[in-house]
């Protein structure tokens, strides 16, 4: 098999001055400079959040302030680079919820090690954990970086509950006390 050469024309005097490409590059500059500013003063201006956007894993109770994480640990079990922590307590026997389920007695997350996936927000059964719109953590330390239990609650706030779980379950058990 013979190896035939490609035979190159010969470059113009422009080209091997290289005219054409300084004169591309500095229209492009002019362009930039004559284009308005895109720059944020950060933090006082904050980009618009697209929707869908999936930020900081949180707890949130339900209307009536209580807590909707059960410590199924599904959370816990699913997530990718495991930086749940759970562990699960009991609700006191006189609670008024005592009835319903159990409730976490530590619920960290580990927000070095959580890849913002939305894992733990589509398993939770309750739907007690939600990423929220909250893009910008930061802290000195690690242990700054952990969400214990109540700063996730903080973090999370108070979301409408679909399901009216809690009330459904109270409502049944004075109905049928009264029989």
């Amino acid at each position: 098999m013979a190896i035939i050469p490609l035979e190159r024309k010969p470059l113009t005097l422009a080209e091997r001055t290289y005219i054409p490409q300084i004169l591309g590059g500095l229209k492009t500059t002019l362009a930039r400079l004559l284009k308005p500013t895109e720059t944020l003063e950060y933090p006082e201006q904050r980009p618009a959040i697209p929707s869908g956007y999936r930020g900081v894993p949180t707890l949130v109770r339900d209307p009536n302030g209580r807590e909707k994480c059960v410590s199924c640990q599904l959370c816990e079990f699913v997530c990718p680079p495991k930086a749940i922590r759970i562990t699960p307590g009991s609700i006191p026997v006189d609670a008024p919820t005592a009835h319903v389920e159990k409730a976490p007695q530590a619920f960290d997350i580990d927000m070095l090690r959580c890849i913002y996936c939305g894992l733990c927000q589509e398993v939770c059964p309750e739907e007690a954990i939600f990423l929220q719109a909250q893009y910008s953590m930061s802290g000195y330390t690690r242990e700054e970086m952990v969400n214990h239990k109540d700063r996730l609650y903080e973090l999370g706030g108070t979301l409408p509950d679909q399901h009216h779980k809690w009330d459904k379950k109270l409502a049944a058990e004075k109905h049928g006390n009264a029989h």
